[in-house]
């Protein structure tokens, strides 16, 4: 079936009401995890430069658990909304066991990581003496919120495939208003609150982490809500877990492709200098704020399309997703305009050197066309690709993309051939653009149209 074919499979009333319903509370929940992030750098930016980049660095820790949780919250996801569509109950709860079980022994890997060997683990990011041991006092502290975080991720991903995608938007937003609330406390002593600085901003995101599982215990627990059974939380069906391995690993290899590779690339920033890491440090904050955009219309491409796949409806499943594809083309490009647009107040609203602002200054611009390839890749690969199933393509991507082109080139510039920081931001944006013809040949052989539900 040709495009042009599917096309008048659409009610575009519903179609567009169906997407709002969905983006918007993601949408906002993407921005509100983003705002904790600049709201740590904004007011730690405000003390000090090497607080603001060593909490930077810092939670590139939490990033990299985020890549195990992302990759099974998200396979969780992608059944959950084929077995939603198809109105199965009793196998949703049987995948939310399933998930925190995952996301519980991730979570306490790495919280103890972050108790026992924190200052190894900045080693990695940084060798400037000053960055490890602020980082490494921001860490003990902060590993107690990522013991949380895996499992109130779940109940939030339940949520959201199963149309409560609004409550969990605004546990989320009350988890955030209160981190940034808090960081504000800490951070600078406000209300008779000691002055933690770095340590302040750890202990503000372990506060809002314990008050927002509260939360999503407490209102999961309704009968309308999917929640976990604990009376067979144990119990393992093998069909389920094989299915839900088929989507989780290739996620899992294709989440730790591409943490890994951020993770290198601000590794590399980091060990160019101050300047050089500290403008990345607010690069990556404004990147992050800018793509809730398009993570939001990703999600919901994921759920809209798997809903229609599980029930059956692979035709309209197929219209959707080709909508859904055209329309991140528009997002990409307004996601550009936004960057150069905000780029002169992101200069006024941090504190860094003259030559920290230069380098922040072409990190935008090169950030601008980077966001093009971002938008697009992130609603077709992780949207519909994702929501029929078709999860091996991403990881085939990152491996080819940022694994044998962008880092390969970062590094050698950065370490042989010592090139300037900004040519090495640059190699670390060309992933995103350069496999745009690639994406969208896949996406035309149609193998994500498929029902997974048994």
């Amino acid at each position: 079936m040709r495009e042009k074919e599917t096309k008048v499979l659409i009610d575009q009333k519903e179609f567009y009401k169906n997407l709002t319903r969905l983006a918007l509370p993601i949408m906002l929940q993407s921005l509100m995890l983003a705002a904790v992030a600049a709201g740590d750098a904004l007011m730690l930016g405000k003390i000090a430069q090497d607080e603001m980049t060593a909490v930077s660095l810092a939670t590139q820790i939490q990033f990299v658990q985020n890549m195990f949780l992302g990759a099974i919250t998200a396979a969780g996801a992608i059944l959950g909304a084929q077995y939603w569509g198809k109105g199965d109950r009793q196998t949703l709860e049987d995948i939310f066991n399933m998930i925190l079980r995952f996301c519980g022994i991730i979570s306490i890997l790495f919280f103890l990581a972050c108790e026992l060997m924190p200052g190894q683990l900045m080693h990695i990011f940084a060798s400037d003496t000053s960055l490890i041991a602020i980082g490494s006092s921001y860490l003990r502290i902060a590993g107690w919120s990522y013991l949380l975080t895996g499992i109130s991720q779940c109940y939030l991903t339940m949520m959201k495939v199963s149309d409560h995608v609004k409550p969990g938007a605004v546990i989320s937003s009350c988890a955030v208003v209160l981190n940034i609330t808090l960081n504000a406390v800490f951070i600078f002593g406000l209300l008779g609150a000691p002055r933690m600085q770095a340590k302040g901003a750890a202990l503000a995101t372990t506060i809002s982490r314990i008050v927002e599982l509260s939360l999503c215990i407490a209102v999961s627990s309704q009968s309308s809500y999917i929640h976990p059974v604990f009376g067979r939380f144990l119990q393992q069906a093998k069909q389920l877990k094989a299915d839900f391995l088929r989507q989780c690993l290739p996620l899992l290899g294709g989440s730790l492709c591409w943490g890994i590779g951020f993770t290198s690339y601000t590794a590399i920033m980091g060990h160019m200098g101050a300047d050089a890491a500290a403008a990345n440090s607010v690069a990556a904050v404004v990147r992050d704020l800018i793509c809730c955009m398009c993570n939001g219309i990703g999600s919901a491409a994921g759920i809209i399309v798997g809903n229609e796949l599980g029930a059956g409806r692979l035709s309209l499943g197929k219209a959707y997703g080709i909508k859904l594809k055209n329309i991140s083309y528009g997002i990409g490009f307004m996601s550009t305009a936004l960057v150069l647009a905000v780029t002169p107040f992101i200069l006024h609203m941090v504190i860094l050197t003259d030559q920290a602002q230069q380098y922040l200054t072409g990190m935008m611009v090169i950030m601008a066309f980077y966001m093009i390839g971002r938008c697009i890749n992130t609603v077709t690969i992780n949207g519909v690709l994702d929501g029929g199933g078709d999860t091996i393509f991403d990881l085939y991507s990152l491996i080819v993309c940022m694994w044998f082109i962008a880092i390969p080139l970062a590094l050698i510039g950065a370490f042989v051939l010592h090139w300037s920081p900004l040519a090495v931001y640059a190699c670390t944006c060309l992933d995103e653009v350069g496999k745009i013809p690639w994406v969208m040949a896949r996406f035309r052989k149609y193998k994500w149209v498929q029902d997974l539900t048994r």
